[in-house]
């Protein structure tokens, strides 16, 4: 078991890792290669393994040194945040929110669930990680995040330590570039049958839900595209790839650039948008403003 890890050692792997040489890190450090490499050396002896290993006239990392660059990166990127934020003037006066982004959320529609916040009259400095559903719920139960932006709400293991709430309902609608729509738009939805279509994958809660709704009206399209990212789809669509489907709270926020058309709603389909939070952690002010644009709503 190591104790005492020395962290200036660390931080001279960290550098050298980095750089990719003991000279460019020597330099970057305003230090002699001969000191660098011996706390490295130092640093090898502490933990009982090697760090890097020679390969033609250079160093590369060792799957310990691999596994310590990880670590340490994350060690020192928070130590610049943490001097970034002391050096803050007006820190006693900022409000901090740390917000984890579904990475299948469109971005106009997380913009919009964050917005009470950014409303606040305090100042508030917004922190937004974007990524995949479980790893942003562990981030959370980390407290690394004050709350999760999601299609869907946490999974019923995790209620005891985290609360879903239900910010939105949002419809769905089916767009395609001006040219498609017109072809597309008479006898809307079933004009569908056969047409190119452009649909999130199948991870995703949307698709689901327009498959059934697909079924229950017979309606068979070509699905010549499936994409994890919704930005990426709507691009696809606006080069016109095919028809798409979208949430938005109005069509104009899809619409407005004028690059796409609007052929129609989903019926009964919705996309249901979630404030996750860590059950500590709901006396944050911004939170609380974020949460109670649904009761808002709700009245």
């Amino acid at each position: 078991m190591l104790s005492n890890l020395n962290y200036k050692h660390l931080h001279y792997f960290w550098a050298v890792a980095r750089a990719g040489s003991v000279t460019a890190a020597a330099q970057q450090l305003g230090m002699s290669a001969q000191t660098v490499s011996g706390q490295i050396s130092r640093l090898e002896q502490q933990i009982g393994r090697a760090l890097f290993k020679q390969q033609g006239r250079g160093l590369v990392l060792t799957e310990a040194g691999r596994m310590a660059l990880t670590y340490a990166d994350r060690i020192f990127q928070l130590g610049e945040e943490l001097q970034e934020l002391l050096a803050d003037e007006q820190l006693d006066n900022t409000l901090r929110l740390s917000s984890g982004v579904s990475d299948v959320l469109p971005k106009s529609i997380a913009y919009r669930l964050l917005k009470p916040a950014l409303a606040l009259p305090q100042r508030l400095r917004l922190h937004c990680t974007e990524g995949a559903f479980d790893q942003l719920l562990n981030e959370l139960a980390s407290h690394s995040l004050d709350l999760v932006l999601a299609d869907r709400p946490a999974p019923a293991a995790g209620q005891q330590a985290m609360q879903s709430h239900l910010l939105a309902r949002c419809p769905v609608m089916i767009y395609a570039t001006p040219e498609l729509a017109a072809r597309y738009q008479a006898d809307f939805p079933h004009s569908l049958h056969r047409a190119p279509l452009l649909l999130p994958s199948r991870d995703n809660v949307l698709r689901a839900q327009l498959e059934h709704w697909l079924d229950e009206l017979g309606i068979r399209p070509e699905i010549v595209g499936e994409f994890k990212d919704g930005a990426l789809l709507q691009t696809f669509g606006e080069q016109g790839a095919g028809l798409f489907p979208a949430p938005a709270f109005s069509a104009d926020d899809i619409t407005g650039n004028g690059k796409l058309g609007l052929l129609g709603q989903v019926s009964g389909v919705e996309e249901h948008y979630y404030a996750i939070t860590n059950r500590r952690k709901l006396q944050h002010m911004a939170v609380q403003a974020i949460i109670q644009q649904t009761l808002a709503a709700e009245r």
